[in-house]
């Protein structure tokens, strides 16, 4: 039993340490991901798009 509470009691105390983003930095970090998963998904529809046109003149 003592060995939870010690775990219990370490715990909180590493909680303390943890410092939370705020809305902002969470706001900055969800347009940032945002905008890269977008840049990245119009590139790689670029490149599908390209290489289905090339394949497509080449087999006819």
């Amino acid at each position: 039993m003592e060995k939870i509470l010690k775990y219990i009691h370490d715990a909180r105390i590493e909680l303390q340490k943890v410092i939370f983003p705020t809305k902002e930095q969470v706001k900055n970090a969800y347009i940032a991901v945002f905008l890269v998963v977008t840049v990245v998904a119009l590139f790689l529809a670029l490149v599908d798009g390209t290489m289905s046109f090339i394949l497509s003149h080449i087999i006819d």
